[in-house]
């Protein structure tokens, strides 16, 4: 049964917060029911507990503690010797996936707005040449590994309450890429209300919160919420591939990183690439006591980021790019025994309305606070985690500014030289411009090859490839 006025009035006078009902009498039907589905989506009670926290100073704030040392990582699929065996672990990895054990879940709920795109992220056009989005992208990913392991490999496709509609009407309108619809299923993220900083739930609107997403953290609560994770068991699943949406350099299921990941009986395992400077802005891996963390650029202590060992080589050189691997059973202990990861908060400009008069209010400066979970704080909480070296050419370039650094623009060039090495690494010659960039735009898709070595398979089955213009190998 639904919250009523009576009994959401009640709820709000006993964590301080009847001041979302002021307006009431003002709206219709309609608005008031929206206004009531806004408080009972709200988790009150923690509310509560994340502002006395907060007054008190300590609402899960990270502080780098005295002890933090480097991270310990496993070298890249280049520098690794034979004391790893990499091709085993690889042929674990596949052996796994084939046996039908391996899901793939990708982080797909923001807009694109800071890309000038008023749509779901997934939804950007990325590749070189055909201009395909990156939820084409990934899914032709997908198809791709379904045809090379002969394996279902399940999609979980995680939205938001801002994009959720657009993005299953998307995936319905292009009929999910091919992939099928009963193998694809969507779960949209948590929610959390901005308050002020007297601890005030903010309303938007009259008949709205104030409410954004409760942070990629929040991720794996709600795949638990939602039931994904009682529908991964019910298909046998044991192994979560996750990935965010805007890194189209991202592998969705690497046979390597599995395989390895399954061998050190890891329950989460993520890849890592050394970082592009010592400011780069993005979360470093270390470690704390006998634990992996993730310290954000933001929190590492400048000294630290620019700390050298004796050979000169820079100390803290993990980057975070937010691929991971989880074991089913972790993912069900930490989301069986309540709110394990701890909530960030982070003061922000959030207009708003007047609580008294209604009046709107557009901040000039941080008036509230969001509350938000990082799924890298899963880590610590790990009895055995795992950080494998990859190389950043390979696997990461995001896609999250309109130009410059890390941009649409980078990620296509991105894509276009890392096609270029691959035809040059099974011996097709290609031009190339001063600058070291392919004379012509070079478009691999993800469904023909994955890596260098499928598509040298790849090329066996194909006509060479003309390059007297832009190269475009799909699958047929």
């Amino acid at each position: 049964m639904g919250l009523t006025f009576d009994s959401c009035s009640t709820l709000l006078a006993s964590v301080g917060q009847q001041h979302l009902l002021r307006f009431w009498n003002r709206l219709d039907s309609q608005k008031q029911t929206q206004l009531l589905r806004d408080i009972a989506q709200v988790n009150l009670p923690l509310i509560a507990q994340l502002v006395r926290e907060n007054a008190a100073g300590s609402a899960s704030q990270v502080h780098p503690p005295s002890s933090i040392e480097p991270a310990p990582t496993l070298p890249d699929l280049w520098s690794a010797g034979a004391e790893h065996d990499y091709p085993r672990a690889r042929a674990d990895g596949e052996r796994h996936i084939r046996q039908n054990k391996v899901a793939a879940m990708i982080v797909a709920g923001g807009q694109g707005t800071r890309l000038g795109f008023d749509a779901p992220k997934g939804m950007f056009p990325i590749s070189p040449i055909r201009r395909a989005t990156l939820f084409q992208w990934f899914a032709e990913a997908l198809i791709g590994a379904r045809r090379r392991f002969n394996a279902a490999i399940p999609w979980y496709v995680m939205t938001s309450p801002v994009n959720d509609q657009a993005t299953r009407r998307t995936f319905a309108e292009q009929r999910f890429f091919g992939l099928g619809e009963d193998t694809v299923r969507f779960f949209a993220q948590g929610v959390m209300p901005a308050v002020s900083t007297d601890g005030k739930i903010l309303l938007e609107s009259e008949h709205r919160l104030a409410l954004s997403p409760d942070g990629h953290g929040g991720s794996l609560t709600a795949l638990a919420r939602s039931g994904c994770l009682e529908d991964m068991k019910r298909r046998g699943i044991e192994t979560l591939s996750y990935f965010q949406v805007d890194n189209p350099l991202a592998r969705p299921v690497d046979p390597l990183l599995i395989g390895l990941h399954l061998r050190e009986r890891a329950e989460v395992s993520s890849l890592t690439i050394g970082k592009a400077d010592d400011l780069e802005r993005v979360g470093n891996f270390v470690r704390i006591g006998d634990r992996n963390h993730v310290i954000e650029y933001t929190e590492l202590p400048e000294a630290l980021a620019r700390r050298r060992d004796a050979q000169g080589r820079r100390l803290f050189d993990a980057a975070n790019l937010s691929i991971f691997v989880f074991s089913l059973p972790f993912l069900e202990r930490i989301t069986g025994a309540g709110d394990e990861l701890p909530w960030h908060r982070a003061l922000k400009k959030v207009p708003c309305l007047d609580p008294i008069t209604g009046e709107r209010l557009e901040p000039a400066a941080p008036n509230a606070i969001k509350f938000e979970r990082f799924v890298f704080d899963a880590l610590p909480l790990a009895s055995r985690s795992l950080l494998v070296r990859g190389r950043r050419e390979e696997c990461f370039s995001p896609v999250k500014n309109a130009s410059g650094t890390d941009s649409a623009e980078q990620a296509r060039r991105d894509l276009c030289l890392r096609g270029a090495r691959w035809l040059e690494t099974c011996g097709v010659r290609v031009d190339r411009s001063p600058d070291g960039a392919p004379a012509h735009p070079v478009e691999i898709s993800p469904a023909l090859a994955a890596d260098a070595e499928e598509l040298r398979e790849a090329l066996r089955t194909l006509p060479p490839p003309d390059l007297s213009g832009p190269v475009l190998l799909c699958a047929s």
